[in-house]
């Protein structure tokens, strides 16, 4: 089974006035895939500057895809993309 491993920084310095909007449009995506069963883990980074999202069985194409989608990809610093086979 297939993950990839997103590192999602975004840029804290210039946050818009209605980051509360996004940052409530971002939760909404993240669940829907979540329900879709195509993320399987998200964690929020402690520096409050970013998360890391873990997808299983999508490939890396169609990561990149639906992170382009995401509300906070519009604030990103950077993004990485991680292949990973599980091994336990």
């Amino acid at each position: 089974m297939n993950r990839i491993e997103v590192i999602l920084t975004i840029d804290t310095d210039t946050l818009p006035s209605n980051f509360p909007e996004i940052l409530k449009e971002e939760q909404e995506v993240v669940a829907r895939w979540k329900a879709e069963g195509i993320l399987e883990h998200l964690f929020l980074r402690q520096a409050k500057n970013g998360a890391v999202l873990i997808f299983k069985d999508i490939e890396e194409d169609k990561v990149k895809e639906l992170m382009e989608t995401l509300p906070l990809y519009r604030l990103k610093k950077s993004v990485e993309y991680l292949n990973l086979m599980q091994q336990f």
